[in-house]
């Protein structure tokens, strides 16, 4: 059961999983949200986790940065370990005013500057979107909170400082990260649930930032929204 990436043994990981891209808010979101918490990976520090909110059991495991990265650990949760739901809980770069930080997005698609859809030999382009029953529980989620939020299409850029943004803009792509378009990508082939939350990190328009140690552990109200979409 164990993979090259992934020690977990069978029925460690849920049904749902939640993925930061940054290992370090894996940890802290099962050390302040969950309870009866087990470590279930630590291959490559990529820690994984599992235990139960509000009686539900939950994963949570980090995905790296990149679309090659993230797209490896969810086939893997996907196929090897029988997860039906990966929810995407990551940092994001405002590319509309409207957006302040610490709102939160709700990717209903993700555009890419990536080649990666190539691999699936199609004769057109891709449009990677989300499940439509988790982003629906997502934006109820959000109004039961009473948290700012936008639902919108972004985009996954495989390069973090690059200054293409504005004609993205321009087509209505409210933020800019670096994943959800190859989590969307594995879900499809394989039939399976996927969304994106997203929490504004920074304004590529007032160029407002958050520091490290915010984005590691001030995003609550994503973590919330994401826990409130358990499926079990």
């Amino acid at each position: 059961m164990p993979t090259p990436h992934n020690e977990a043994l069978a029925n460690d990981f849920a049904k749902t999983v939640l993925m930061p891209g940054d290992p370090l808010r894996a940890k802290y979101i099962a050390e302040n949200f969950l309870t009866d918490v087990k470590q279930v990976n630590g291959v490559r520090n990529m820690f994984g986790y599992t235990g139960y909110y509000n009686g539900k059991k939950v994963s949570v495991m980090g995905s790296g940065m990149g679309i090659p990265s993230i797209s490896l650990y969810a086939y893997e949760l996907y196929t090897v370990y029988h997860v039906d739901r990966i929810i995407r809980i990551g940092s994001s770069g405002a590319t509309t005013p409207d957006l302040k930080l610490f709102d939160i997005v709700i990717a209903m698609g993700a555009c890419t500057n990536s080649s990666w859809a190539n691999q699936y030999k199609l004769p057109g382009t891709f449009s990677a979107v989300a499940s439509y029953s988790v982003m629906k529980e997502s934006i109820d989620a959000c109004e039961k909170h009473g948290f700012p939020y936008q639902v919108g299409n972004t985009l996954s850029s495989d390069n973090f400082y690059g200054e293409e943004w504005e004609p993205w803009a321009n087509m209505g792509i409210i933020a800019v990260e670096m994943e959800a378009y190859g989590l969307y990508c594995v879900a499809a082939q394989l039939h399976k649930e996927a969304l994106t939350i997203l929490t504004i990190s920074d304004s590529l328009i007032t160029h407002a930032e958050t520091t490290a140690h915010e984005r590691e552990t001030g995003f609550n109200n994503m973590i919330k929204v994401a826990l409130d979409c358990i499926k079990e």
